[in-house]
């Protein structure tokens, strides 16, 4: 039976899929994790698995009440329309950070990813072999991917269906970047910048009244391709859901071990100090069709521990290790 909520209950609610949002659209960190720390994670799995044959039933039949207490639609609704909001709100705060304090953001983001290791590490247990296991392929895979070269921009739309599917797994698998699997397959700017930023521009057209903008062939080609994504997106979250569920359920801690190492894995994304290799061709950089240089690859560095950058930096990332540690304890008095 789904719960009652009082008013700040749902206001929390979507200020975590706030967060959760965000941090979707950010590369290297998976909003997996966020909603892991901010202990919805499971809530969230178990959600979207009851949309099921069951759940279309209950809607064909119109027992409208019936369906959203079974598929928990109100959850599903503040969670998900946080993490909408965020991508016209938030995340363009997020987009202008990167852009002019690209080492404080990603310092930021270290600091929390550090953190949430040890939150989800500090009640975990007794580990055996099959969990050190467990954890060291979730290293392995993390780092792996941390050093996977991009593909270069495809908006084909069977493949931008198949980027949506994998581009939510951040969404569903905690330590798994959505983003950073994105730029891998080199739709990142076309899908989570373009795409929505022609939307973006497209709902306020129609706002002031101005429908002409729906004749332009170039909109409604981006409106298509989001479409197609947000449709793969809808498909992967049912479906990886469904089975993360039934994992967790069978295999609890081997899964959490997995987990954790694999947002141990992915520090390697975040690292603070990093340069953008660009990919060049007889030592000319190579252009998409917008104009930009096509990224190739990070190349990590140590920093200088006598600049003053670093130790901004290094504050950074206690401020990211603190904002997790301040969750958890006002979560455990909230518990209480």
């Amino acid at each position: 039976m789904q719960e009652q909520r009082t008013f700040l209950q749902k206001a929390k609610l979507f200020f975590k899929g706030l967060a959760m949002g965000a941090a979707n659209k950010v590369p290297g960190v998976s909003g997996g994790t966020v909603s892991y720390v901010l202990g919805f994670y499971e809530d969230l799995i178990y959600s979207f698995q009851k949309i099921n044959l069951k759940a279309f039933k209950l809607l064909f039949r119109g027992n409208i009440k019936r369906f959203i207490q079974y598929t928990n639609a109100q959850f599903i609704l503040l969670v998900m329309g946080g993490s909408i909001f965020s991508y016209f709100s938030v995340s363009l705060l997020l987009d202008y950070l990167l852009k002019h304090y690209e080492l404080f953001v990603w310092s930021w983001f270290f600091g929390m990813i550090v953190g949430s290791i040890y939150y989800l590490g500090k009640d975990f247990g007794k580990w055996n072999r099959t969990c050190f296991i467990a954890l060291i392929i979730g290293i392995t895979l993390g780092l792996a991917i941390s050093f996977l070269k991009p593909a270069k921009e495809n908006d084909n739309l069977w493949f931008v269906f198949l980027c949506g599917i994998i581009g939510v797994s951040g969404m569903t698998l905690p330590g798994l970047s959505g983003s950073f699997i994105l730029i891998l397959l080199g739709n990142y700017v076309l899908l989570l910048v373009d795409s929505v930023n022609v939307l973006f521009t497209v709902i306020t057209n129609i706002f002031i009244g101005n429908f002409e903008v729906l004749s332009d062939a170039i909109k409604i080609k981006y409106l298509k391709i989001l479409g197609v994504f947000t449709a793969g997106s809808v498909f992967g979250l049912v479906s990886i859901s469904h089975l993360l569920g039934y994992v967790l359920s069978k295999y609890n801690k081997i899964v959490n071990a997995l987990i954790i190492g694999f947002i141990t894995g992915s520090l390697g994304i975040v690292w603070p100090w990093k340069e953008t290799i660009y990919l060049k061709e007889n030592m000319v950089f190579l252009l998409d069709k917008k104009g930009n240089k096509i990224v190739e690859n990070y190349n990590r560095f140590l920093p200088d521990l006598f600049e003053t950058e670093t130790f901004l930096a290094i504050f950074y990332i206690a401020l990211g290790l603190g904002v997790v540690l301040i969750i958890d304890y006002y979560g455990k008095k909230r518990r209480k």
